[in-house]
């Protein structure tokens, strides 16, 4: 039996047949076919095959010219002296005194590790051919430019910060603190603590309230997202219908709700956000759905979207973005079969699927782990169209480097120089990643050298990588040397960037330097977030630190931030030993206003254990001390 779906003569499509119980997919363009895959066939088993000596063979009959480079030198083992950064770089001020002190005798260099003297990465030479990243999900701020005051925004942060706990007396200190109240200070303010719900929004409450100042969009829509990160639904939609009622409902506003309630997981409710569309006099258009199925798509709800698609097909026109976001929801949950009938749907109402659609595609193979028939696509497309890109290449040297295939990886890196298409960071990322795995930090810093000496210096994501690549080796003191840097060149950390190196000076066991990231977190206007507290409280429990652990709890509960995933049993044991049955009963009481009713059960149980061992046994002693 064979399914054959029609398709267009300057187009690649998309079919199914049998063969004795074998699905077979291919890919057609014109006349010309090739294979795309076997659903049924083992990806591990066609692996192994190929790991026994046999090298992915490309058609350009490319000849690899940097198998000498890779194999110049022996594989470094990843031990302190010969992976270290270079100790040169400048300090952050208020890490400066305590990092000297603690590494002011961890420093030594051996051995000439930036020995440039083969050829540069990816120069051609002889005339041979040569043959773009993990996106992490930073919780970065969202960028605008602000014109507050910043000495203004921190003030009003720190009596925020000082205050919110006491629960009565942040305002009456806000009326006499004289702030000049605009609304970039306000969006400033509540960016700020986007991540604890509560006191942002107090301030947003108590802004609204003073003479003189009215919320505007902006304002509404900042603190709007953070309700709906914080999946307050109920004051979410309240604020946009008063937002409706005001006429300050924008697109925006009724985007970030959809969003909110798609990534939620509950789709009646995002397309319920087309009716308040209607009643505020919003067009409901192509734009609009396209976003609700991307949302819904980017939370693995690819059968969601396709059901809303078909539903709503009479009430707008699809265009091609609109049949490249549902081939992305159904590769995201790896059902090739359902994005072949999308690609072929595409195809048979006129639509040619341009690199972006290609680019899915490729993903969506390699995510299925269907990696020979992802570099099919990619032949054809550099065949027959469209010209693979730049993202196209990082996807494939991506994987690469991911399987530790890295010869593939350089051999697809110089074929894309080979091609006229300029690397970024993005691409560079990937392979300083796949060789830092691999322990190759001779590679690595040949990689960082080559981006500065061709105009493409480190981003974000690159510094990330690298931060991330020495904590997984346990090397805090080295991922300190390259955030220095990354400061110093003027490049701004994530959350996630001071969430790394706080996980791993606590895995060291090294208390203050874990102390020290919290505090230059909040130094550089960084809200804590749930990672944050759970990295910092966990550290602090290991430590031993549970009475500091217990404080940074009960903070995370009163901003209305969820309970950490920690080992509950160990935190209410050290309680325990301690004799603290009040504390324990205190924390038992707040977990259950939170909702965490296993936890609440956990310390209760251990505070009434701990009242009846004192019952019985007099006073609790540790060290022959009296408790």
């Amino acid at each position: 039996m064979s399914l054959f779906l029609r398709t267009s003569t300057e187009t690649t499509s998309f079919f199914q047949q049998r063969f004795n119980s074998r699905v077979c997919y291919r890919f057609f363009h014109g006349g010309s076919t090739a294979e795309l895959l076997l659903l049924n066939q083992k990806p591990r088993l066609r692996e192994k095959r190929r790991r026994g000596g046999e090298q992915v063979c490309f058609p350009c009959g490319s000849s690899l010219p940097l198998l000498s480079l890779l194999h110049s030198s022996p594989y470094y083992s990843h031990c302190r002296v010969s992976s270290q950064i270079p100790f040169v770089l400048p300090y952050s001020s208020s890490l400066h005194h305590l990092q000297e002190k603690l590494l002011a005798n961890s420093i030594s260099l051996h051995g000439n590790v930036l020995d440039l003297s083969h050829r540069g990465f990816s120069s051609v030479t002889d005339g041979d051919t040569d043959s773009e990243t993990d996106n992490e999900s930073d919780n970065a701020a969202d960028s605008f430019e602000s014109r507050a005051d910043p000495k203004e925004v921190e003030r009003v942060c720190r009596v925020i910060d000082e205050l919110f706990g006491l629960d009565r007396n942040m305002e009456a200190v806000l009326d006499e603190c004289g702030i000049n109240l605009t609304h970039d200070l306000v969006m400033n303010v509540i960016e700020r603590f986007r991540h604890a719900r509560k006191p942002a929004f107090r301030f947003f409450c108590w802004a609204g309230q003073k003479p003189g100042f009215d919320h505007d969009s902006r304002t509404y829509n900042k603190m709007l997202k953070v309700l709906a990160k914080n999946r307050q639904f109920e004051t979410m939609v309240a604020m946009l219908e008063e937002m409706g009622a005001e006429g300050l409902a924008t697109m925006d506003t009724f985007v970030i709700a959809m969003k909110a309630f798609a990534a939620a997981k509950d789709r009646k409710k995002a397309v319920g956000i087309f009716e308040l569309m209607k009643k505020y006099k919003y067009k409901v258009g192509v734009d609009t759905i396209n976003c609700l199925l991307d949302s819904l798509g980017r939370v693995k709800l690819a059968k969601e979207a396709q059901t809303l698609f078909e539903k709503l097909r009479g009430r707008f026109t699809p265009n091609l973005s609109s049949y490249t976001i549902l081939l992305n929801g159904w590769c995201r949950v790896r059902n090739l079969m359902e994005a072949g009938k999308v690609w072929n749907e595409m195809i048979d109402k006129g639509f040619k699927p341009d690199i972006v659609a290609h680019n899915v595609m490729i993903e969506g193979l390699l995510r299925s782990r269907k990696t020979s028939d992802a570099v099919k696509l990619f032949e054809v497309m550099k065949t027959k169209g469209p010209l693979p890109n730049v993202r196209s290449y990082t996807i494939m040297i991506r994987e690469f480097c991911k399987q530790a295939k890295m010869n593939e990886a350089v051999q697809y890196f110089d074929e894309m120089l080979d091609s006229g298409c300029q690397p970024d960071a993005a691409v560079y990322t990937c392979l300083i990643t796949g060789f830092g795995n691999q322990k190759r930090m001779d590679m690595v810093y040949r990689l960082l050298k080559e981006m500065q000496e061709k105009g493409c210096p480190p981003d974000g994501q690159t510094y990330n990588a690298l931060i991330k690549l020495l904590t997984s080796q346990r090397m805090p003191d080295d991922a300190m040397r390259v955030y220095n840097k990354m400061i110093q060149t003027g490049i701004l950390p994530t959350n996630h960037t001071f969430n790394m190196m706080m996980k791993s000076f606590f895995q060291s066991r090294n208390y203050d330097m874990g102390c020290a990231i919290w505090d230059e977190m909040s130094e550089k206007g960084f809200c804590p977030d749930d990672v944050s507290y759970t990295v910092f409280i966990g550290g602090l429990i290991r430590l031993g630190k549970s009475g500091e652990a217990c404080k940074l709890l009960e903070e995370m509960i009163e901003k209305g931030m969820k309970a950490p995933q920690l080992d509950y049993n160990k935190f209410a044991a050290d309680f325990s030993r301690a004799g603290k049955p009040a504390m324990l009963e205190d924390l038992a009481q707040k977990m259950k206003s939170s909702g965490k009713f296993e936890v609440s059960n956990i310390f209760t149980r251990q505070a009434e254990m701990m009242k009846n061992r004192v019952k019985r046994k007099g006073p609790f002693r540790t060290d022959g001390r009296c408790i």
